[in-house]
């Protein structure tokens, strides 16, 4: 498999910096969903039925793990930029064989080839 070129290294590199603009222009928003606008809960938005209360905390929650999936997320997109800055972007960090290019179009933070990562699992 052939290695990536510099006109690739810099798609990818664009493509990363753009997921990693996304996720941190998401973190903003969940974090204020999960602490609530003010980063705490008003006593007068308190909900007065037991269901509401269960939806807030349900919604809380799930803003939670969405926050945390974000920060794993842009966790391995800055360090798939900083595998293109040392140039073992594209190599699989397990057995070392050329990532494929249509696994790394499909997850460009992909670390493993698709064979290393189903065993990972």
């Amino acid at each position: 498999m052939p290695k990536l070129n510099p006109e690739e290294l810099e798609r990818y590199r664009n493509l990363l910096l753009q997921l990693r603009a996304k996720c941190t222009g998401g973190i903003a928003g969940l974090a204020n969903t999960a602490l609530g606008e003010n980063g705490s809960e008003s006593v007068s938005k308190m909900p007065t039925h037991p269901a509401d209360l269960g939806t807030d905390t349900f919604e809380q929650e799930f803003s939670l793990t969405l926050l945390q999936n974000r920060g794993d997320t842009l966790k391995l997109i800055d360090a798939a930029l900083q595998r293109i800055q040392d140039g073992t972007y594209g190599i699989c960090e397990t057995c070392g064989t050329r990532i494929p290019k249509p696994r790394l179009q499909a997850i460009p933070y992909a670390s493993k080839c698709v064979q290393c990562a189903s065993k990972a699992k």
